[in-house]
């Protein structure tokens, strides 16, 4: 198939992901708390299915506010579960909620998400997975992997000749810092 890029050129809905979202930095906890959900609800499906459901999934989670997320009781789930506009897999719905859960707790021990995330930076992707398998639920190898390249911690996003790229680099996302902390050469 190619690169994203090349793959995302020859599909509308794909494409406007990978020109306005994919790879550019998140500094909003809503905002990353929505990715990882997503990530967590494309396991087993195709990434177009959740972008054909994502306007619906940001209205039924209420924009992915972490306070709201994170106060769902038992009926919001079960509001959740009868909404045939998202993913209704039960283990997914739960997580998203819990996961919101857990990013609060970050945010009263860390000021948000977005610390949490720059505190641990830069980690490998084996070590980023461990984290958030510690942190979080729901999270394998690849969500994690695919999360933390969507929002600008780890690189791959874009080939270096795709317009987007250059886009993204301009804005100094997360991974970009890698170059500044490498040691010196010897």
């Amino acid at each position: 198939m190619g690169s994203y890029c090349e793959y995302a050129a020859t599909d509308p809905i794909h494409r406007a992901y990978h020109d306005l979202d994919y790879g550019f930095p998140l500094r909003s906890d809503a905002a990353l708390l929505e990715r990882l959900a997503l990530e967590i609800n494309q396991a087993g499906l195709s990434w177009t299915t959740i972008l054909r459901k994502r306007e619906a999934f940001h209205r039924v989670f209420d924009g992915f506010e972490v306070e709201r997320v994170a106060a769902y009781g038992p009926d919001d789930q079960a509001r959740l579960l009868a909404d045939a506009s998202i993913i209704r897999n039960r283990l997914k719905v739960q997580a998203v909620i819990e996961n919101a859960r857990r990013v609060s707790a970050i945010e009263f021990e860390y000021g948000s998400f977005v610390a949490w995330l720059d505190h641990h930076h830069p980690l490998s992707v084996e070590g980023w997975t461990r984290l958030f398998k510690r942190t979080f639920v729901f999270t394998g190898a690849e969500i994690v992997r695919e999360f933390l390249v969507s929002v600008g911690y780890l690189p791959g996003a874009h080939e270096p000749w795709c317009p987007v790229y250059g886009q993204i680099a301009a804005l100094d996302p997360p991974w970009q810092w890698l170059r500044a902390m490498s040691p010196p050469e010897r």
